[in-house]
């Protein structure tokens, strides 16, 4: 091998180092968990993984113990109430774009991928709130969200029952539900091989759930104490879509999230039931960017300034969430007893 002069390979070696600074820049953003574990074809939306599967039992019975090994802290008294909005500094322009994963007794849900693939290439951030029975069945998905830095999981409740009508042991099994199949998944994130190679690669990974969101959005104070004595911080919103009804076109739902104010929390559905909300999102995030609003996850929206909470839980005005107590009447018989209501 000819031996090159040391002026020589100090040019080649400095030349070599442009080449991969150029190839590597300063700052460069690192691959997250989720594209470190799985390809993009992974990740991507699967044809008629939305559409819910009805009178699949599969994951009805939920676990009652075995994880929880995360301690919780009651909530501050100062902080009962379910929160609805965030009031912000002057000049700040955030909003909290959250997505429900519910799933009830008798069925599999559905998973919208077409939504999380719009966040992700439009790196839009955004909250799930998932039911426990809904992360069980739908695992894979469940680990990919967790394992994207630009989403937070929320508790939704187990299986997406009235809480109003609830009270005791099974209460608090709705409640725990969603904590213990997350701390399970989250387990086994952090046992894969591709978190297993980086020591840093779990720490945006919450330990455990620290938001929840009642089903139908109707609580009672019996329900808000439980939520609050299990250290969560219950999550309503100031601002629907409207999505669950299949009538709610793209364009109505879009003009529904322009309506939002700095310190919003919008609900949509990402299970199946926000019909036409993957169409919306590309008519209505651009243009809320061009109006200077930058989106964020609930907890960091809290962060940035004071939640405007409420006494009780409804959707538009006080009271309207409380006519499900009324249609009780119409469980389904092979649901195991699940509330046949809109979702």
């Amino acid at each position: 091998m000819p031996a090159y002069p040391a002026r020589q390979l100090t040019i080649a070696l400095a030349a070599w180092g442009l080449a991969w600074a150029s190839a590597s820049p300063v700052g460069a953003q690192q691959p997250s968990l989720a594209e470190e574990c799985w390809s993009p074809a992974a990740l991507a939306a699967k044809a008629g993984e939305n559409i819910a599967r009805k009178g699949d039992h599969a994951f009805d019975a939920a676990p009652t113990d075995g994880w929880l090994v995360v301690p919780s802290a009651p909530a501050a008294t100062n902080a009962t109430g379910v929160i609805r909005r965030v009031t912000l500094p002057p000049g700040r322009k955030l909003i909290a774009l959250t997505f429900d994963l519910c799933e009830q007794p008798g069925e599999i849900a559905g998973y919208d991928g077409a939504i999380v693939d719009y966040l992700r290439k439009e790196n839009v951030k955004a909250t799930f709130f998932a039911g426990g029975k809904w992360m069980r069945s739908h695992e894979e998905r469940a680990r990919q969200l967790m394992a994207d830095p630009r989403f937070e999981i929320g508790n939704h409740s187990e299986a997406h029952r009235n809480l109003r009508l609830i009270d005791g042991q099974k209460l608090r099994d709705e409640i725990l539900g969603p904590q213990r199949a997350y701390e399970s998944i989250r387990t086994h994130l952090a046992e894969t091989q591709c978190a297993i190679g980086d020591p840093g690669a779990m720490q945006h990974v919450a330990s455990r759930l620290a938001l929840f969101r009642f089903p139908y959005g109707a609580c009672n104070d019996r329900a808000l104490r439980e939520v609050d004595d299990q250290g969560l911080r219950a999550v309503q919103w100031d601002l629907s879509t409207g999505d669950p009804a299949p009538g709610v076109s793209a364009s109505a739902i879009a003009r529904a999230m322009l309506t939002a104010r700095p310190g919003s929390i919008v609900v949509s559905h990402a299970n199946g039931r926000g019909w036409h909300t993957a169409e919306a999102l590309p008519l209505a995030i651009p243009k809320l960017r061009k109006m200077g609003y930058e989106f964020v996850t609930v907890s960091e929206l809290l962060a940035a300034g004071e939640p405007v909470i409420a006494q009780d839980c409804y959707d538009n005005r006080p009271g309207d969430t409380n006519r499900y107590d009324h249609l009780a009447a119409h469980r389904h018989p092979a649901s195991g007893g699940a509330w046949t209501l809109p979702q």
